[in-house]
């Protein structure tokens, strides 16, 4: 339940990864996922259309520059090799 109405995707799920969403960072799966939901939820897609100003206001500020496409694909495939590894240990009281 979101936004009052049942939806496939939940409100809070898609306002998460609206950034994703518009730099195209996210999956094509995910995209139509987030774009059903937009096109059914006015509260998110009013939000969607904020951020969406927000992004297009930083970029005229910013120069609009962005990063080469050779550099997107050596970090994602450099953050793809990532191992996080976690310790645990157990308190044993006196």
């Amino acid at each position: 339940m979101s936004c009052g109405e049942p939806h496939e995707t939940d409100c809070t799920d898609v306002l998460a990864e609206v950034y994703l969403y518009l730099d195209l960072e996210c999956g094509d799966e995910r995209r139509d996922l987030i774009r059903d939901h937009l096109d059914e939820c006015s509260p998110c897609l009013r939000q969607y259309g904020i951020e969406q100003e927000v992004k297009a206001l930083v970029a005229r500020c910013c120069g609009n520059e962005t990063a080469p496409v050779e550099l997107r694909a050596r970090l994602r495939a450099r953050l793809g090799e990532l191992v996080v590894e976690a310790e645990t240990r157990e308190y044993l009281p006196d």
